[in-house]
């Protein structure tokens, strides 16, 4: 049994060396790349560091593949391809998880250089970095193992078949984050600025990079501790030694202005060059050559990815069909209603929302990143039928120019960005002074974003106007603070953050149960209408194939129809899916694991 275990975690020397580049194998036969004549020099450390960025989340991703990981089956999304069990709260155990499977594996893959490490035979500075890269990406992947499903165990050092630790019980999710933060800590440590690394090398983790992500760790476990608590605890768990909530906001707000006023990064925003024409969210995201965006910008140019997975349509092409993929990734009704309108006012009460009577005019006067990431032409196409199946958004983020041929779409892939930083130290302000933070730091974070957006700046004074005209039940402070999520919400898009929000904040079975809308289609007293190509009035929808029908939203017009994709009737999203279950397959290999709450 041992050894069934062992094989179901182990990863070889071989899987480190995989990703590697090719400057070693011009040095060493491949024959001889073995544990024998390997680690005895700083530039292997370097060689085998660079196999850890297969790891990162991209195009070929490690942790089930890439789609999984762009909201699908959440809120904001009418898809449910991937992911459908979650959205609608249908998670059961399954007998092996690759998620599971991988993150051990390469935690097993960075344990080894670190067992190595204590052996070299030169001076330990010279592999200060790449020790610092292995700290990093142990981080990493502990966090992604605490994300999915809660505390797990802890393992430091490469097992063989006898190691007990093969028996050991799950750390608690308190103890993970201790980990996590302290190996973040030593990646900080001994990580080099952005500056430091050369033209050859970018792409590594730098100083920053890692300050980043510990930011994220903490805006996550703070507000986790602060919303959820111990209610998704295993049975057994120790719970937090002390109450670090407001700690860890305070950590996460002074590493901000530590990434932020480096000034090494900066929004990728050409909206003022005219061939742009305020689509500069668009085209970050498909950023390749100078064909690619209108500006004729190329992936140098690109100072606002502060981890990314790089990609080269020759060197390393991305190898998905990336296009085909997320075109039919359909956005729902309340994304697009969470889209504010340019005087930054959501749009029920916004004058300059010209409603939903015909396709095109909800997409008037809105924030640019409405027309960045749904398809305008296909929504107000004539030709295209409304039909079961579609919400009538077709997804754009993240698709390539037509020119580029099915899976030779090579963007870089967005780990980390600056946005997300500004995101995070605008929340941890907020919810570190209970819903206060001032014009002053609105306009330090994440005003910045929407000025790429083309909206109004986010003050106190607009968040007084938006309580008083939507007559909400709400205090000022939490309307302010669900204003910085709408903005996380849109701005971060596909990017693989929505589930984990909405549990961090406690209100997933909330928002998860609800009916996934598309297009308002009216009533008869408010019709919609499509124009052809001629301009003659026509309807494209098919109603009839529409099996849930129709509901009604709340809006400046009073209640109108939108087309049902999936009813709220399928959905029974509740608290124990917050933690996904533990593979079957190691319960019965281990039975000191406890599986988690609901399972």
């Amino acid at each position: 049994m041992k050894k069934i275990i062992y094989i179901a975690q182990l990863c070889t020397l071989a899987f480190g060396l995989s990703a590697c580049s090719d400057w070693f194998l011009d040095k060493e036969p491949q024959d001889e790349r073995t544990d024998v004549v390997y680690f005895k020099t700083a530039s292997q450390f370097k060689e085998y560091t660079a196999g850890f960025y297969g790891q990162l989340q991209g195009w070929g991703s490690p942790y089930g593949g890439y789609a999984a990981f762009m909201d699908v089956a959440t809120d904001l999304s009418a898809y449910f391809g991937i992911h459908g069990d979650v959205g609608h709260g249908t998670i059961l155990p399954s007998t092996t998880d690759v998620r599971w499977d991988n993150c051990y594996k390469q935690i097993r893959t960075v344990n080894l250089l670190f067992e190595r490490a204590r052996n070299y035979p030169g001076d330990q500075e010279e592999i200060k970095q790449y020790l610092a890269e292995a700290h990093f990406f142990r981080a990493y992947n502990y966090f992604f193992l605490l994300q999915f499903f809660g505390g797990v165990p802890i393992v430091e050092t490469p097992l063989d078949v006898n190691s007990p630790e093969l028996y050991g019980v799950r750390n608690s999710r308190y103890e993970v984050v201790d980990f996590i933060l302290k190996d973040l800590d030593d990646a900080i440590a001994g990580l080099p600025k952005e500056t430091l690394i050369s033209t050859a090398d970018k792409g590594r983790i730098s100083y920053h990079g890692a300050e980043a992500f510990k930011a994220r760790v903490l805006l996550y476990e703070a507000t986790w501790r602060k919303y959820v608590g111990t209610t998704t605890d295993f049975k057994g768990s120790a719970g937090p030694a002390s109450d670090q909530v407001n700690d860890f906001f305070d950590e996460a707000v002074r590493l901000c202005r530590e990434v932020i006023d480096d000034n090494l990064y900066s929004i990728w925003n050409y909206n003022h060059l005219s061939g742009m024409k305020d689509m500069s969210y668009r085209y970050l995201f498909c950023l390749e050559d100078a064909t690619t965006n209108p500006a004729g910008m190329t992936k140098e140019s690109n100072k606002e990815f502060i981890i990314k997975s790089v990609y080269d349509k020759d060197i390393k092409p991305g190898g998905v069909n990336l296009n085909e993929t997320v075109r039919k990734m359909d956005a729902s009704r309340k994304l697009m209603d969470l889209f504010l309108c340019t005087d930054g006012l959501p749009v029920e009460i916004s004058k300059e929302f010209e409603g939903y009577a015909t396709p095109e005019a909800e997409f008037q006067n809105r924030d640019n990143r409405m027309k960045s990431d749904i398809d305008i032409d296909a929504q107000t196409s004539a030709a295209k039928e409304l039909k079961s199946g579609t919400s009538g958004y077709g997804n754009m983020k993240f698709m390539c120019p037509a020119r580029v041929t099915a899976r030779t779409e090579s963007p870089d892939y967005p780990v980390l960005r600056l946005a997300e930083v500004y995101l995070i130290f605008a929340e941890a302000v907020c919810e570190r002074n209970n819903g206060v933070i001032t014009d002053e730091e609105l306009n330090y974070s994440i005003n910045k974003l929407r000025g790429r957006a083309g909206i109004a700046n986010l003050t106190n004074a607009l968040v007084d106007k938006i309580k008083s005209e939507t007559g909400t039940n709400k205090s000022r402070e939490e309307v302010m603070l669900d204003e910085i999520r709408r903005e996380r919400a849109v701005e971060l898009y596909m990017e693989g953050f929505r589930f984990d929000d909405l549990k961090r904040w406690g209100i997933a079975e909330n928002e998860l149960n609800e009916s996934r809308m598309g297009t308002v289609v009216g009533n008869a007293s408010y019709p919609t209408t499509f124009v052809d190509a001629s301009g003659n009035t026509t309807s494209k929808y098919a109603r009839n194939t529409y099996v849930w029908g129709e509901e009604q939203i709340d809006t400046q017009w009073g209640k109108l129809n939108c087309v049902v994709v999936d009813s709220k009737e399928n959905f029974t999203f509740s608290r124990n899916h917050y933690l996904w279950p533990l593979p079957q397959q190691q319960i019965n290999l281990n039975p000191n694991l406890v599986q988690n709450p609901g399972y």
